[in-house]
């Protein structure tokens, strides 16, 4: 039994763990899509609406202890990888059409997206739009539109 547990720790040490920039994230704070779910198959335009649990939603620009703002991702690779991945986790994410910031608030997004599959995926940013300490991050999921 204590060589399991002994190996189960130095496995958890050996996994690449997300960290973002300065401003904590509370515990347990969780970010998901209320409306859709990984295998959906809808039609455009379609509308996300943003669920988030333990902590709240704030403007960019403003610093209030426990909360951010949405980013929803969009065909790229889920946060932290990619070619840029370790700048959008310390620097902030860029403004394109695969980073799309919520800045003002907003928890849901109206999408004119062409058929065929697209992955998704929900950051919650602190006040510059760069992901908590410890990311709140949704699921990767695929829709499909028909």
């Amino acid at each position: 039994m204590r060589v399991t547990a002994i190996a189960l720790a130095a496995s958890l040490f050996a996994l690449p763990a997300l960290a973002g920039g300065e401003t904590p994230a509370p515990a347990g704070a969780k970010v998901y899509f209320v409306n859709i779910a990984d295998g959906d198959t809808v039609s455009s335009p379609v509308t996300v609406v943003f669920g988030l649990s333990g902590m709240g939603v704030a403007p960019a620009g403003t610093e209030a202890e426990n909360t951010g703002h949405h980013h929803l991702l969009i065909d790229r690779p889920p946060l932290g990888e990619g070619e840029d991945g370790a700048d959008e986790l310390a620097y902030g994410l860029p403004a394109d059409d695969n980073h799309i910031h919520f800045g003002g608030g907003q928890t849901e997004v109206t999408l004119d997206l062409a058929p065929g599959p697209h992955t998704l995926q929900l950051v919650m940013g602190d006040h510059s739009h760069v992901p908590h300490a410890t990311p709140v991050v949704s699921e990767v999921i695929t829709i499909t539109v028909e």
